[in-house]
């Protein structure tokens, strides 16, 4: 009798161990869980990826500019906006000054501020987000040499970043379909958070695919779990990595998810990445922020929201499984680390990065012997006045 008791214990056992696997595995995908310390493990970049340093020429001063600069990179050219003028710059991707224009501004065919920049290099068309109140819902599209074609408008639409699809779409991130804000009623927990809705939202999910022509709405893309948070008035998270371009189509990482998809270019979802514990239940709250899938490695990052803590980065290797805290580091950089943070790169190539090293800073390093390489052989060539430094990484 005890020996029938025992059994059936562990048989009760097993299937609860085992619901709870099944649980934790969504159906086999891999997850990162916001409650576990990860160790950190280094990654050295020139290992894992194809390094190559591009200084974008400043002889002629009106291709110089202030700030990180970058906007968007394609197969051949690198787009540049300088935030002291307003102006745009185009450069070859061995550095080489292309094209310029200045079109800010208030008029109809100007934009205030550029603060989102894709440029499809086949059909010679730039396409610019101005974050103005007025403009928030408005692309403005020009040529290289910045001549005028038209405006994108879409209605009840507040655009936090959009990226090229395919030839003919966007696909553009929707901040104003679901705002939140933390909850200061006395009568409800700290820090608690309830759902503002808009007069104007039209669309029931903040990731549309819309016509480069006229902006008219082609997909709706509803992602299967339901959200729990978006914002806060504070600002964390900010989605600006909610759309991430790879060679299958487009990552969908919705802060207010804890599920990754991907956006198939036959519009199509899959799964391929969640967190756990689910966002509704933890406590702080965490929410993967970021995602980015580059050859062998995973990328991620998880932010708690409570306004003081900064970002967690993490990678995962696909061939063993592990993941790790990011610690990125470059030979010719001496106690230099970097991380892979969706927030620096603008629109780039679904297999890279681009670093922005600021020049007096590499300066300081020089004169500290801290470079070495190719870096070193490049600093040593700059003046302190030029443009700084692009590494750029694809990976392997």
């Amino acid at each position: 009798m005890m020996n029938k008791k025992r059994l059936l214990y562990l048989f009760l056992l097993t299937v609860v161990i085992s619901g709870c696997s099944d649980k934790q595995s969504k159906d086999g995908l891999p997850y990162i869980d916001s409650r576990k310390q990860y160790p950190e493990k280094e990654l050295i970049l020139t290992d894992i990826a194809d390094v190559t340093y591009v200084v974008l020429n400043s002889d002629n001063e009106e291709y110089l500019y202030a700030g990180y600069g970058l906007r968007c990179v394609t197969e051949n050219t690198i787009v540049v906006y300088d935030t002291s003028s307003g102006a745009i710059l185009f450069f070859s991707k061995d550095g080489s000054p292309k094209s310029r224009f200045n079109r800010m501004g208030r008029g109809p065919e100007e934009y205030l501020e550029a603060t989102t920049i894709l440029y499809d290099e086949i059909s010679d068309e730039l396409f610019v987000l101005s974050r103005a109140p007025s403009h928030s819902n408005l692309i403005l599209v020009y040529s290289s040499t910045g001549n005028f074609k038209r405006k994108i408008s879409i209605p009840g639409v507040d655009i936090q970043r959009f990226i090229h699809f395919d030839e003919h779409s966007l696909l553009v991130y929707d901040q104003n379909h679901l705002y939140w804000k933390l909850n200061d009623s006395p009568n409800t927990h700290p820090g608690s958070i309830h759902r503002i809705f808009y007069a104007d939202e039209k669309y029931d999910s903040p990731y549309l695919l819309i016509s480069k022509t006229d902006g008219a709405v082609i997909d709706i893309i509803k992602l299967p779990e339901k959200d729990f948070i978006m914002r806060t008035t504070r600002g964390v998270p900010g989605g600006s990595g909610s759309v991430i371009h790879c060679p299958t189509g487009v990552f969908l990482c919705n802060p207010g998810s804890d599920t990754v998809f991907l956006y198939n270019k036959d519009r199509s979802l899959t799964p391929v990445m969640y967190k756990t514990p689910p966002g509704s239940e933890s406590v702080p709250k965490v929410v993967l922020n970021n995602y980015w899938d580059m050859g062998r490695y995973q990328f991620m990052e998880l932010q708690t929201l409570d306004h003081e803590t900064f970002p967690n980065y993490y990678y995962r290797d696909k061939n063993s499984g592990e993941i790790y805290r990011q610690k990125i580091v470059l030979p010719d950089y001496k106690g230099k680390d970097f991380f892979i943070s969706l927030y620096e790169y603008g629109n780039t190539p679904a297999n890279g990065v681009r670093f922005n090293l600021d020049l007096l800073e590499l300066k300081q390093a020089y004169r500290e012997n801290k470079l070495s390489g190719k870096l070193k052989e490049l600093v040593a060539t700059l003046k302190d006045d030029d443009n700084n430094v692009f590494v750029v990484v694809n990976f392997k």
